[in-house]
């Protein structure tokens, strides 16, 4: 039996999944989840459905943290190699933040390749170096396996130039400045999801909202991303566990002359010291925000809900009307307080939430005699890079 390992990796975290590959079929068997690598070490291994099968505190004292992404993945295969010793891993596929307008498709990793994912870094300053160092890893410990990269932005490259430009010179729309999207493996699954269920779910005018620390959302018509609410980075739109969203970039300059910020400090204002977190001054968790009774907890978790309303108008304008609306991520899957919240503010769009079935988190949680359906869908990214994994092997 042929195995893809998925590898997804943050600068203190690392998600793999396993799958069993038959073609372009892939069939999911593990999950691999380790956190706070770079100080002391977990790593949870879960079934297909979830549930957790071990929990180990690895000893990595000794290693340097620039190696800690690659023994935390040597961990990895070395489980697998115990638990399923006559089956071997066939191919790495990795989750890339950043594709820019040059991949569209998932690629198979070559030199000119990595060349090519380097030039990008300054697009995704904080993700796109650590997805590449997991390249590498993998690389060093399995140099005859083949990589496939799959790009968050891929699900994007379409948009109508109108959405997808700056009023900004032309010559910096053309060096690449414009808006790119992302979180597009997520969406890529849902609209899979959505085809699957057929009736004309996957063709209508339908907004995803991927919700969590990490939020965004996306207009999709016939299948088809029209508009997304990240830009030119993931710091754009809502505002998320720590990041600002949506921002006057005169706000930015302000800080710069009269607070004395510089550019790092400025980049840390933006994606670690605000959304949720800023305006709570508690935490970027919105579980622990909801558990919160103070004021300003309060207030983060409306002005999200607000400002993921208000985004769907816009989106809902972008695609000329609304036939349906889908909730996953993290939170838009688990916290029925907040989709009410968010529907709430919706009904002139016509949105009519069922309580009891949105409370139940069932797969369709609006009124039958709504205009607009609401969904609730479970997004698995890992899922969607181990079938173009998959595709691509079959295709070589």
């Amino acid at each position: 039996m042929g195995l893809v390992l998925t590898v997804n990796g943050g600068s203190s975290s690392l998600k793999c999944a396993l799958f069993s590959r038959h073609e372009k079929k892939v069939e999911p068997l593990y999950q691999f989840k380790l956190g706070n690598i770079l100080n002391t070490p977990v790593m949870k291994v879960l079934s297909s459905e979830g549930k957790t099968l071990e929990k180990l505190e690895p000893d990595m004292t000794s290693i340097e943290v620039d190696d800690r992404h690659q023994a935390c993945l040597n961990l990895v295969i070395q489980w697998v190699r115990k638990q399923l010793p006559d089956s071997r891993i066939c191919a790495f596929g990795h989750r890339v933040v950043h594709g820019a307008e040059a991949f569209s498709d998932p690629v198979m990793i070559t030199p000119d390749i990595m060349k090519a994912l380097e030039e990008l870094i300054p697009l995704a300053p904080l993700h796109q170096p650590y997805n590449l160092k997991l390249i590498r890893a993998c690389q060093q410990l399995e140099p005859e396996l083949p990589q496939i990269a799959c790009f968050d932005t891929m699900f994007h490259i379409g948009q109508p130039q109108v959405e997808r430009h700056y009023a900004i010179p032309r010559k910096y729309t053309e060096a690449g400045i414009h808006r790119y999207g992302f979180h597009g493996l997520s969406y890529e699954y849902i609209q899979r999801s959505l085809e699957q269920i057929g009736k004309g779910a996957e063709s209508g005018n339908t907004i995803i909202c991927h919700l969590g620390a990490g939020a965004s959302m996306c207009a999709v018509r016939q299948g088809r991303s029209i508009a997304s609410s990240m830009g030119f980075t993931a710091v754009d739109g809502l505002p998320m566990g720590s990041r600002t969203g949506n921002i006057d970039p005169g706000v930015l300059l302000y800080l710069q002359r009269h607070y004395g910020m510089d550019t790092d400090q400025l980049e840390n204002f933006l994606y670690k010291e605000s959304g949720w977190l800023g305006v709570s001054g508690i935490s970027s968790d919105m579980i622990a925000l909801e558990q919160s009774d103070q004021p300003e907890a309060e207030e983060a978790i409306a002005m999200f809900a607000y400002r993921a309303a208000l985004e769907i108008g816009r989106l809902s304008a972008a695609l000329q009307g609304l036939d349906q609306l889908v909730f996953t991520g993290g939170v838009g899957e688990n916290d029925s307080k907040l989709r009410k919240r968010i529907c709430d503010q919706l009904e002139w769009l016509g949105v009519k939430l069922n309580k009891s079935a949105n409370k139940e988190g069932e797969a369709i949680i609006s009124k039958a005699s709504a205009k607009v359906i609401v969904r609730v869908i479970p997004t698995n990214e890992e899922a969607m890079i181990a079938l173009h994994t998959g595709e691509v092997l079959a295709e070589s």
